[in-house]
Protein backbone atom coordinates (compact mmCIF):
# COMPACT_ATOMS: atom_id res chain seq x y z
CA UNK A 1 0.00 0.00 0.00
CA UNK A 2 0.95 3.36 -0.69
CA UNK A 3 1.84 5.66 2.33
CA UNK A 4 1.86 9.60 2.48
CA UNK A 5 4.98 10.67 4.87
CA UNK A 6 4.93 14.14 6.11
CA UNK A 7 8.69 15.64 7.53
CA UNK A 8 8.14 18.72 9.56
CA UNK A 9 11.22 20.89 9.44
CA UNK A 10 12.18 22.18 12.99
CA UNK A 11 12.74 26.06 13.12
CA UNK A 12 16.17 27.19 11.67
CA UNK A 13 17.69 23.63 10.48
CA UNK A 14 18.71 24.73 6.54
CA UNK A 15 22.23 23.80 7.68
CA UNK A 16 21.88 20.43 9.39
CA UNK A 17 19.10 20.02 6.52
CA UNK A 18 21.98 20.03 3.64
CA UNK A 19 24.40 18.49 5.48
CA UNK A 20 23.00 15.24 5.52
CA UNK A 21 20.49 15.48 2.42
CA UNK A 22 23.11 13.17 0.23
CA UNK A 23 22.12 10.05 2.73
CA UNK A 24 18.46 11.57 3.06
CA UNK A 25 18.73 10.47 -0.84
CA UNK A 26 20.50 7.72 -0.93
CA UNK A 27 17.59 6.52 1.20
CA UNK A 28 15.35 7.78 -1.44
CA UNK A 29 16.75 6.62 -4.34
CA UNK A 30 16.89 3.17 -2.74
CA UNK A 31 12.88 3.53 -2.91
CA UNK A 32 12.86 4.52 -6.31
CA UNK A 33 15.28 1.34 -7.58
CA UNK A 34 13.23 -1.12 -5.89
CA UNK A 35 10.09 0.96 -7.36
CA UNK A 36 7.99 1.56 -4.41
CA UNK A 37 8.94 5.45 -4.49
CA UNK A 38 5.84 7.58 -6.19
CA UNK A 39 6.81 10.68 -5.66
CA UNK A 40 9.07 12.77 -2.93
CA UNK A 41 10.81 16.66 -2.31
CA UNK A 42 11.02 19.18 0.15
CA UNK A 43 7.94 22.06 1.14
CA UNK A 44 10.00 25.67 0.91
CA UNK A 45 8.99 27.59 3.36
CA UNK A 46 8.49 30.85 1.02
CA UNK A 47 6.01 30.66 -2.50
CA UNK A 48 9.57 29.45 -4.23
CA UNK A 49 10.67 26.66 -5.67
CA UNK A 50 14.25 28.26 -4.25
CA UNK A 51 13.86 29.31 -1.12
CA UNK A 52 17.13 30.36 -0.53
CA UNK A 53 18.15 31.06 3.32
CA UNK A 54 14.24 30.72 4.12
CA UNK A 55 14.41 26.81 3.56
CA UNK A 56 12.13 24.54 4.04
CA UNK A 57 9.02 23.62 6.19
CA UNK A 58 9.42 19.77 5.36
CA UNK A 59 9.22 17.12 3.05
CA UNK A 60 6.58 15.31 1.36
CA UNK A 61 7.11 11.24 0.54
CA UNK A 62 4.93 8.88 -1.16
CA UNK A 63 6.11 5.27 -1.66
CA UNK A 64 4.90 1.92 -0.78
CA UNK A 65 5.22 -0.18 2.39
CA UNK A 66 3.83 -3.21 3.21
CA UNK A 67 2.57 -1.79 6.06
CA UNK A 68 1.90 1.50 8.28
CA UNK A 69 4.19 0.19 10.58
CA UNK A 70 7.40 -0.78 8.12
CA UNK A 71 6.77 2.79 6.80
CA UNK A 72 6.87 4.02 10.17
CA UNK A 73 10.30 2.34 10.85
CA UNK A 74 11.45 3.39 7.58
CA UNK A 75 10.35 6.93 8.31
CA UNK A 76 11.98 7.04 12.06
CA UNK A 77 15.05 5.77 10.45
CA UNK A 78 15.64 8.74 8.28
CA UNK A 79 18.69 11.12 8.43
CA UNK A 80 17.11 14.29 9.24
CA UNK A 81 14.94 12.45 11.85
CA UNK A 82 18.74 11.94 13.65
CA UNK A 83 19.85 15.30 12.62
CA UNK A 84 17.20 16.85 14.29
CA UNK A 85 16.34 18.23 10.64
CA UNK A 86 12.86 17.38 11.24
CA UNK A 87 10.59 18.38 14.70
CA UNK A 88 7.93 15.32 14.05
CA UNK A 89 7.04 12.96 11.22
CA UNK A 90 2.86 11.88 10.11
CA UNK A 91 1.98 8.96 7.98
CA UNK A 92 -1.38 8.71 6.06
CA UNK A 93 -2.46 5.81 4.17
CA UNK A 94 -2.13 6.87 0.73
CA UNK A 95 -5.11 5.73 -2.73
CA UNK A 96 -4.06 7.03 -5.66
CA UNK A 97 -6.38 8.14 -8.08
CA UNK A 98 -5.16 10.33 -10.87
CA UNK A 99 -3.17 10.17 -12.86
CA UNK A 100 -4.24 6.66 -13.45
Amino acid sequence: MLYAILGRDAPNRLEQRLSVRPAHLERLNALLSEGRLLLAGPLPAIDSPNPGPAGFQGSLIVAEFASLDEARVWADADPYVAAGVYVGVDIYPFRKVLPA
